[in-house]
């Protein structure tokens, strides 16, 4: 097998920031929560950031004989059935990912070029998202080769761009300033008067998860890193901490220079950087249109990205026949346009129906949709932990080179984020104070409807498949985790003899696989 470890830890690192931080993230959890969302930043990275990259690195580990992703992960251990729904629901996700993206394109783009933001009424940040995703759509379907390089300027800009305010509000600190917001621990606790209750605050808890979220592009690469096993877990471990840091004290430094009740989703950002450049007598107006430059490059180019990839993604990994040739087929850029431009359809009345009941701002818009993101952005990674504790209890037995703990270890961790998850899906699904009819209609209907729809189609394919061979059909919804196969060349068994069956004991199990 050919030797593909030639990514080394320092450039991993530089991919899981650029991955998973994004500035953005500290501006509406400081919003909604204010510096509450600090030490629950740094908590989630550590609970579901690194325990999670460690699952997939599992998986990866399991699947090492082929570039695998979610469809093939799942597969492992709940089937063909389980693993194109998880698929679709990344899928799904995405969908909503663009609502929240969208509007905000408008609000960078006011801020660069008339160094303000422009008031306008829903429905017409409607129609503008449905032209600038139009435009996305056919740009992506060209398969452009600098929109990569336009995403990573835009990505390493922000992270610097959140270096620099942090340097800067502890230099405030420093030098006397008052801070807008108390930044003791006393400040972080939640304010009775704020009007945000714990089921609010639960809600919450699905941006900051979502926040954090990225590990599934990260984990492929454990069989890239120099360094093997023990590199990649000690480059995840010290690179969510990062992370959390980075988010944690980002959110804290906030409080320096704004009140959060002077912030909103779509100003705060601006706001904050404002009153830091008047502090250090920088003229706010140019620091206003750097800021909304930078925004506005790092969101175009995720949303060329995104328009494009999760589409190729997803109908590349599935099975031929679930769709048809042409939805399916690829353009001489490697995209499906069909797919592409399906996708433009189902996200146009994603766009309008929440502005009928999102008030008369952007503000108003931003909470419905980006509360919407974080809920749905949930399912697809606690299908993923269901499918590693059915690993962790059925196919334990099963030869890999990485292990994230003993058996019950494992099995824990799963439990306790599946929970958690469970938690707060439901909390981030009925909001407070959002109309009972958006929230039936939107937040409950578009996941029944999709996912519902989803199963359906799968099952059409199965009946379908059936027809022509029993066999094939069987073989596609079940595990594979379980199937005998070769190793690296050297002929072994995936699957240990019976007599190589290490039993619950975490102190007993041998060195099949490294653990953490």
């Amino acid at each position: 097998m050919t030797n593909r470890r030639s990514i080394g830890a320092v450039i991993l690192f530089t991919m899981v920031i650029a991955a998973v931080f994004n500035f953005r993230n500290v501006i509406n959890n400081y919003v909604a929560i204010g510096t509450l969302a600090a030490p629950i930043f740094f908590i989630a990275t550590i609970v579901y950031f690194i325990p999670f990259t460690l699952v997939i690195a599992e998986f990866v580990s399991l699947n090492k004989n082929s570039e695998s992703g979610v469809y093939q992960w799942v597969k492992s251990s709940l089937g063909g059935r389980w693993a194109f729904f998880t698929a679709f629901c990344y899928w799904f996700v995405n969908l909503f990912y663009f609502i929240s993206l969208l509007p905000i394109v408008l609000v960078y783009a006011g801020y660069m070029i008339l160094g303000r933001e422009v008031a306008m009424k829903p429905w017409m940040i409607a129609v503008l998202s449905i032209v600038i995703f139009f435009v996305a759509t056919y740009v992506s379907t060209k398969g452009a080769r600098w929109i990569g390089s336009v995403t990573s300027l835009g990505s390493t800009l922000m992270v610097v761009m959140a270096l620099v305010f942090i340097v800067a509000a502890i230099a405030a600190l420093f030098g006397g300033i008052a801070p807008a917001n108390d930044v003791s621990v006393r400040g972080m606790a939640l304010d009775p008067h704020s009007g945000v209750g714990v089921w609010a605050l639960l809600g919450t808890i699905a941006w900051i998860i979502q926040g954090v979220g990225g590990a599934e592009s990260i984990g492929v690469y454990l069989n890239d890193l120099k360094g093997g096993v023990r590199a990649f877990v000690r480059t995840i471990v010290i690179s969510g901490i990062a992370i959390g840091l980075l988010y944690s004290v980002g959110t804290w430094l906030m409080a320096v220079f704004v009140d959060k009740k002077n912030v909103s989703y779509g100003n705060g950002i601006f706001v904050t950087m404002q009153h830091a450049a008047a502090f250090f007598g920088l003229p706010t107006d140019i620091v206003t249109r750097v800021v909304g430059l930078i925004m506005l490059v790092a969101t175009l180019g995720g949303l060329l990205i995104w328009t494009s990839a999760p589409v190729k993604i997803f109908f590349s990994e599935i099975p031929e026949g679930i769709f048809g040739k042409k939805v399916v087929a690829l353009n001489d850029a490697g995209v499906p346009v069909r797919g592409a431009w399906i996708q433009f359809i189902v996200v146009v009345p994603l766009l309008v129906i929440p502005t009928l009941g999102a008030g008369s701002s952007i503000d108003d818009l931003l909470k419905v949709v980006i509360n919407m993101t974080a809920a749905t952005a949930l399912l697809p990674p606690a299908l993923i932990l269901v499918a590693y504790l059915v690993l962790r209890i059925k196919f334990d037995h099963v030869v890999r080179d990485f292990r994230f703990g003993g058996r019950n270890f494992g099995r824990g961790v799963a439990v306790f984020l599946v929970a958690l998850f469970a938690v707060v899906f439901v909390a981030a699904t009925f909001p407070e104070g959002q109309a009972l009819w958006l929230t039936l209609v939107y937040n409950v209907g578009g996941v029944v409807i999709f996912l519902g729809a989803a199963l359906l189609w799968y099952e059409r394919y199965i009946r379908r498949l059936r027809a022509v061979s029993v066999e094939a059909a069987e073989a596609e919804v079940k595990p594979t985790a379980g199937v005998h196969r070769d190793g690296e060349g050297d002929g072994r068994s995936a699957v240990r003899n019976p007599g190589d069956i290490v039993h619950d004991d975490d102190e007993e199990r041998d060195a099949a696989g490294s653990r953490v």
